[in-house]
């Protein structure tokens, strides 16, 4: 069966910088796709890589294809289910003949890894007739896993140790080196994932889809800005709620939940009585408008994290029409699109950003930025671009 729609292509300008323009494209949506990711924005597991697989997932059903979903059982959740047309199979954490298993079962005609582990080298092995494309989401080097396991250490979340060798080995380096296609959703990545895998060149760019709101922008009358994300030592929440003592004017909100419960409830006893401070909790964005709501509002996004890939949440409140206000500086979003804060020095970049409502024409230019890298369809389109040449050409141009 053939499906047919009009969509954006993105395509390179000379600057190296996308650009979008029109195709009427038409594709089989016999195509059986199978992605691989280590959480799926549900069951407890809401970071980036749940939240850009899911949207991408449910928009491909939406679309008419036959989309499965392999990721590791967390707490309660069924082995089995359907989550917006989507078939979610969960298997015990780190169990690879069981994914193996299910890898079979599935038969798709395409395995897509949201980041390289031993997860794609079980696809791999299981099905090897079939196309295996891999997006390096976040390509950590041993400076940033020395980080990453720091901060776990401190939080006491020593299962998550594990996760190292399950992402790090001659196996993984292998499958990487086999794919049919590699991709990272940023730029300033790509160079990594060929020097930590020994590529012959740096993987494609592949964006992530970014829903644009749905919710009218409205800024808040008061400056109000916003943190979205785990509340962990790495992360560093209490760096943007202490901005709030010196800062009474302006508004702050904190969206996310800790990592342990201990973690969570020090922040609230410290922060939470402060007049000017909000600390929502976890916002469900595939299910309530609040998340949204929240970021439109607001004027700037802070991320105080000690590291990151190419956050979501820049690019989730870049579409709202948010500076960016952060420690690292990933594709120079920072630099462009608000300050960076690359001495922990958040209240100079506050100040700088609310003096002459600097932050407005920032976020204006994220907005727009966003709009044409990452929008839903185009992200999505490109995505079906890479399947289609995985497969010879089941994309037939009109």
């Amino acid at each position: 069966m053939l499906w047919s729609y009009v969509t954006y292509q993105m395509r390179e300008s000379d600057d190296g910088q996308p650009r979008i323009g029109h195709e009427h494209i038409r594709y089989s949506t016999s195509v059986k796709l199978c992605f691989l990711v280590s959480e799926y924005f549900r069951w407890g597991k809401h970071g980036g890589y749940g939240t850009s697989t899911r949207l991408l997932a449910t928009e491909l059903a939406l679309r008419g294809f036959d989309v499965t979903v392999l990721t590791p059982r967390r707490g309660e959740q069924p082995a089995d289910e359907i989550v917006d047309g989507v078939h979610v199979i969960a298997y015990p954490a780190q169990n690879l003949r069981q994914l193996a298993h299910y890898c079979r079962v599935v038969a798709a005609d395409i395995y897509h890894s949201h980041e390289p582990s031993l997860a794609a080298v079980a696809a791999r092995r299981a099905m090897p007739a079939a196309r295996h494309v891999i997006t390096c989401r976040d390509t950590r080097l041993l400076r940033d896993w020395l980080i990453e396991m720091g901060a776990w250490i401190r939080d006491g979340n020593y299962r998550t140790l594990m996760s190292f060798p399950y992402e790090n080995n001659p196996w993984v380096t292998h499958v990487v080196r086999e794919a049919d296609g590699v991709y990272c959703p940023n730029y300033f990545s790509r160079e990594l994932a060929q020097r930590k895998f020994g590529l012959p060149e740096k993987p494609g760019f592949l964006p992530s889809p970014i829903r644009l709101p749905l919710v009218a922008i409205k800024k808040a009358a008061v400056p109000t800005v916003c943190y979205v994300g785990r509340w962990d030592s790495r992360k560093r929440p209490e760096l943007f709620l202490d901005l709030a003592f010196e800062f009474p004017d302006v508004k702050f909100v904190a969206v996310g939940k800790g990592r342990t419960v201990k973690y969570g409830h020090e922040l609230r006893q410290r922060y939470g009585a402060l007049p000017n401070v909000e600390l929502t909790g976890f916002i469900d964005q595939f299910t309530s408008p609040r998340f949204f709501e929240l970021l439109s509002s607001a004027w700037v996004l802070v991320n105080t994290s000690l590291r990151e890939g190419l956050p979501r949440s820049f690019m989730e409140a870049a579409a709202c029409g948010c500076a960016i206000l952060s420690r690292v500086d990933p594709d120079d979003f920072a630099s462009r699109f608000g300050f960076r804060a690359d001495h922990d020095n958040f209240a100079d970049g506050l100040r700088w950003l609310l003096a002459n409502d600097r932050w407005r024409v920032l976020g204006q230019a994220a907005r727009e930025y966003v709009a044409g890298t990452y929008e839903l369809d185009a992200a999505v389109a490109a995505h079906l671009e890479v399947y289609a040449a995985m497969l010879g050409g089941e994309a037939v141009l009109a």
